[in-house]
């Protein structure tokens, strides 16, 4: 392959293109990890990151885990580290900022952008053997079906057949996968309710007119009581003809007999059981009749806000 400062390059391949220390210093070129370099006109982005690993990583690596994910544009677990999976131990070629894993699944890597890598239903294995915890890997399915880079069947698939370490977790997420899930907030807000022991509501409800028009979507319902769940997360809020749109359409919902539930980031993540507090109500009031028990302790543990530990279903029916 030709030399060009435009992929990663070592300090080596620099030298030996008559490029000097220092110039590597200066401010034509960035350094991304040690030894390893681009032209800083090369916007450093997480696939020139991958190139960089990879391009001392043995033969056979590929990215993997969350780098995996972010390449194909899932929704992951923030990390500034840059993960590989190799099919031999990296002891010399590891740098800092680089996370080398041994290849532990019976590899199949895809191109991604140009680069090997984890596909889908193995990059949601690999975060399961990462300990990447239940919530976190539905988000991570759902984002993952929403580029239709998958779907749910085929990731209980891949779980049912990993055998390794993550793999009662793994089962479990992709369980709770769904097709249609716009946001991880989605994804969150439904597992709030659902991991409670609530009836699970429908994703992705598309309502139309008598001509076959859409005319609503809801993104968590309860269309046999007339409830919709939506998440709030305020963007809308610096326009003003957005935010007037929006009461406009919630007024033309309640006039068509739908009620609402609109749950806040604030409230899922520091009152969390008034919110479901607050659905177990509203449904309740529709003639829903749910149990009255306690939430489970895991519940608690995985939305644990303000007081979780505390409260009941009482959010019990009527």
């Amino acid at each position: 392959m030709t030399f060009t400062t435009a992929r990663p390059f070592t300090r080596a391949e620099a030298l030996a293109a008559k490029i000097s220390v220092k110039e590597l210093a200066g401010p034509e070129y960035r350094r991304i990890f040690h030894g390893i370099y681009l032209d800083r006109r090369v916007p450093l982005d997480i696939r020139h990151r991958a190139m960089a690993a990879l391009h001392i990583a043995p033969p056979g690596s590929y990215a993997s885990h969350h780098t995996a994910a972010q390449l194909w544009g899932g929704v992951a677990p923030a990390t500034t580290d840059t993960h590989l999976s190799a099919p031999t131990p990296l002891t010399r070629s590891i740098r800092r900022g680089i996370v080398a894993h041994r290849i532990q699944f019976d590899a199949a890597p895809r191109s991604r952008h140009g680069i090997l890598v984890s596909s889908p239903e193995q990059t949601f294995l690999e975060l399961a053997s990462a300990r990447v915890g239940l919530i976190d890997l539905v988000v991570l399915g759902d984002s993952l079906v929403r580029r239709e880079l998958t779907t749910p069947e085929k990731l209980i698939k891949a779980a049912a057949d990993w055998t390794g370490r993550g793999s009662r977790v793994a089962r479990r997420a992709a369980r709770f996968v769904r097709t249609g899930v716009d946001s991880p907030m989605e994804t969150r807000v439904r597992l709030l309710i659902v991991l409670a022991g609530f009836p699970e509501p429908v994703v992705n409800l598309i309502i139309r007119y008598p001509d076959g028009s859409w005319r609503w979507r809801f993104e968590i319902c309860y269309p046999a009581y007339m409830v919709i769940i939506e998440y709030d997360g305020r963007h809308h809020a610096d326009d003003p003809g957005q935010w007037n749109a929006d009461i406009l359409r919630r007024e033309e919902l309640e006039r068509a007999g739908w009620r609402s539930v609109v749950v806040t980031a604030r409230a899922f993540y520091t009152e969390p059981a008034a919110v479901l507090a607050r659905i177990s109500e509203t449904l309740g009031s529709r003639g829903a009749d749910l149990p009255r028990r306690k939430v489970p302790a895991e519940w608690a543990r995985l939305f644990p806000g303000r007081a979780a530990t505390a409260v009941e279903s009482s959010t019990g029916g009527r």
